[in-house]
């Protein structure tokens, strides 16, 4: 029990005299506990985002740690917290994306995903038999209508479309780089196209971080609008405009930002 808490983190559905639902903060402090940070940003014709990837044990398969998960084609989630609970997160993303697209015959978009994961995180505030879930998802996708989305729902119901966000332990330190290299862009990060906002999310990462980083330390996914023609041309958009980057691609970009720098 925290200072100050007076009893009052004992259940979620609970409010302290501040108004605050400890339990909910909790939640949020579990995300920085993960040890991880991730950057996402929205360009012209692309959206991606950045996390570092740590295998916690040596003899562990490092193919298997991953925090990002393809939800249809077009959509893959990165979810930073506790893993169990990014499993599930994962699969009750799945299983609404696969009953949309069965009860409407498209696939469901981001925005529309993002609404009822925060809608379930919500009702999860409200009784006394359930708990937040220890992991905040960030969302990207394609919309057909309105292109590259890019979205974040927390513990606590929220939930909001960005053009560049970051989640982990280093979130706030993310930020202010991302809004400072925001604002030295003439018209935003709306300018910037494939390869440069995934070059752009590695860049933010290696700066919060104060490393250079290997490609074997970060992952990295993109949704990508494909040119007439690119999804059957190009091997990277084979089955669906979500993909997560190799190490080799993952390494071609770190020596393009080596050489810039």
């Amino acid at each position: 029990m925290s200072r100050g808490s007076s009893g009052y983190d004992r259940h979620i559905t609970i409010f302290s005299p501040e108004g605050r639902l400890y339990q909910v903060e909790y939640a949020f402090k579990t995300v920085k506990a993960s040890g991880n940070t991730c950057i996402a940003i929205r360009g012209k014709d692309s959206v991606c985002f950045v996390t570092q990837k740590k295998v916690p044990d040596k003899l562990m398969v490092p193919s298997s740690v991953t925090n990002i998960h393809r939800i249809t084609q077009n959509i893959g989630m990165l979810a930073i917290g506790l893993h169990g609970d990014a499993r599930s997160l994962v699969q009750k993303a799945r299983s609404e994306s696969a009953e949309f697209k069965f009860k409407y015959g498209y696939d469901i978009t981001p925005a529309v995903l993002a609404r009822i994961l925060a809608d379930q995180a919500q009702v999860y505030t409200q009784h006394a038999y359930m708990r937040p879930l220890g992991v905040i998802p960030i969302i990207v996708g394609i919309d057909e209508e309105d292109g590259p989305q890019l979205y974040k729902v927390d513990p606590a119901g929220y939930f909001v479309g960005y053009k560049a966000t970051s989640c982990g332990v280093k979130d706030q330190e993310s930020i202010n780089w991302l809004e400072k290299q925001h604002r030295a862009l003439s018209d935003g990060f709306e300018t910037l196209t494939h390869d440069d906002i995934i070059q752009m999310a590695i860049s933010g990462l290696q700066h919060v971080l104060s490393e250079d980083l290997k490609a074997s330390d970060i992952e990295v996914g993109v949704a990508h609008v494909p040119l007439t023609g690119e999804e059957t041309a190009d091997a990277l958009f084979e089955g669906g405009r979500f993909t997560v980057l190799t190490e080799e691609q993952i390494d071609a970009h770190l020596v393009a930002i080596s050489e810039r720098d």
